[in-house]
């Protein structure tokens, strides 16, 4: 990874690039959904500030899990303006999304645990499928492919 020297105070995009590992595209899309920002120079070239590195490897490691953009954009827009954000800031950040992950691994054990099963079978019936209807609370009650809210009646 190249090294850049601690008195350069911004990064081209070239430099963020090839820092973060993020594609310049990448990069480029990340700003224009107001994940990160630049400013520009006189001859209109972006510059961006040495603490835009940890946000971009705060976004990719947010996307590497399935955390959505919007997701990332609102956590992001908590940060702190003022000054880089703290080794604090960022565990606040992420343990906001600790439940959702939670949730994902669950679902994703399920599927690594029922998948040759559901493969085999082919039905996917909604009755018994642990995959395409997990935790039925319904299925005893009500029948068909959408369940309708009850009438209070």
């Amino acid at each position: 990874m190249p090294q850049i020297p601690e008195k350069i105070h911004e990064l081209t995009v070239g430099q963020l690039s090839a820092r973060s590992g993020a594609a310049v595209s990448a990069l480029h899309f990340y700003e224009s959904k107001g994940l990160i920002s630049s400013r520009r120079t006189s001859g209109n070239q972006r510059r961006y500030g040495r603490d835009i590195l940890r946000r971009v490897a705060f976004i990719r490691a947010a996307q590497r899990v399935g955390i959505p953009l919007a997701t990332v954009r609102d956590a992001l827009a908590r940060l702190p303006e003022e000054r880089t954000p703290t080794h604090e800031d960022w565990a606040r950040l992420s343990a906001a999304w600790r439940t959702e992950l939670d949730e994902r691994i669950k679902q994703l054990g399920r599927l690594r645990d029922h998948l040759s099963d559901c493969i085999g079978c082919g039905c996917l019936s909604l009755e018994n499928c642990v995959l395409s209807n997990p935790d039925d609370a319904f299925g005893e009650r009500l029948s068909g492919s959408r369940l309708m809210p009850e009438s209070r009646a």
